[in-house]
């Protein structure tokens, strides 16, 4: 069946996945893509070149989310919205937060207006969110009933971004649903990001920065696993899934220190490159998934165990030195610790 599918922030490194992931496993979809190219978005993820491409199938709007008459357009022409748009970076929320709030929250609203506007059209509203909106694990392993904790002030935008969505539903009926990936990582990543940055510091010869002792730990998902479980949602029984909060990672979870030996082994460098700096201010010391929810309610788990998405990254990263080698200059971000000193994280 034909739909129209609008992906918010498709530029981006998870929208930009998701778009091509559903761009070749749906033929017969057409996607509209609405996003600001911010410096970690960029059109060269998409599966398309736009600057040649005149076919019906995907269409680019550049804008931003927060322009409510262009989201009011864009939403009137479709049947899905997909809402990764955001600021994302937790350590570039703590140098210069003010833009994360007008993008993640109003930008959220703005999106979540016009869903309203045209809920006659639109068949479900997917908000994807994040599990920074927990802070630091109180539990074993964090459900959809973790307390929301947010220890940064990417964590708290998202956080109001969230529960901003839930309200919609809960007040308007808008067909919302809210997915919490945990920590992402793949082709297309910035290199503010640490699996990308501890890769390409291998590929260079350079230093790895480690945050502290390495102990924080998170738990990492391969992008792909990420899409698969937005596409089982985006096809189920909406009555399913309406209303509904889903978690999406691997259950396991992995010290910093012990990711960057990981890559350290596989591109066969030495543990004397890891550089231990100062503890990042709001620090979450651990997350680990629980996923039963969707795993009982969607059969979803995920297929890529740690060392092949690993390897399958470090692969693409070696093999577009071109694609990255511009984002050198944005590795790293001057914070200014609890302490007063100023460090590069």
């Amino acid at each position: 069946m034909e739909k129209t599918i609008l992906i918010t922030g498709g530029a981006g490194f998870i929208g930009s996945n998701f778009v091509r992931y559903l761009y070749h496993k749906y033929p017969e979809y057409r996607f509209i893509i609405l996003d600001a190219l911010t410096y970690a978005g960029n059109i060269e993820n998409l599966p398309v070149n736009i600057n040649n491409y005149d076919g019906e199938r995907l269409t680019f709007w550049y804008g931003n989310v927060r322009n409510g008459e262009l989201v009011d357009t864009v939403v009137s022409q479709s049947d899905v919205i997909i809402h990764f748009a955001a600021e994302t970076h937790v350590t570039r929320s703590i140098y210069d937060n003010y833009i994360f709030f007008e993008t993640d929250v109003l930008g959220t609203q703005a999106v979540a207006n016009a869903v309203l506007k045209y809920k006659d059209r639109v068949e479900r509203f997917i908000h994807i969110s994040t599990s920074e909106v927990y802070g630091t694990a109180i539990a074993e392993r964090m459900d959809e009933d973790h307390p929301l904790l947010p220890m940064s002030p990417y964590a708290s935008a998202k956080a109001g971004a969230d529960r901003l969505v839930y309200s919609y539903w809960a007040t308007y009926n808008v067909p919302a649903i809210i997915i919490r990936p945990f920590n992402n990582y793949g082709p297309y990543q910035h290199l503010e990001k640490a699996i990308p940055r501890f890769i390409t510091s291998c590929i260079l010869n350079e230093p790895i920065r480690v945050h502290g002792d390495g102990s924080p730990s998170r738990d990492f998902i391969f992008v792909e696993d990420l899409c698969s479980a937005i596409d089982a949602i985006l096809h189920a029984d909406l009555q399913k899934v309406k209303g509904e909060v889903f978690n999406v990672a691997s259950g396991v979870h992995r010290s910093i220190l012990s990711i960057a030996q990981d890559i350290i082994k596989l591109m066969g460098k030495d543990d004397s490159i890891i550089e231990l700096v100062g503890d990042r201010p709001g620090q979450v010391f651990r997350h680990t998934g629980d996923i039963r929810k969707i795993q009982d309610t969607l059969y979803w788990k995920p297929e890529i165990p740690w060392t092949e998405g690993l390897s399958r990254t470090i692969k693409w990263y070696k093999e577009n030195r071109m694609w990255w080698e511009k984002q050198l200059w944005m590795r790293t971000i001057p914070i200014i610790t609890k302490s007063g000193k100023k460090e590069l994280h």
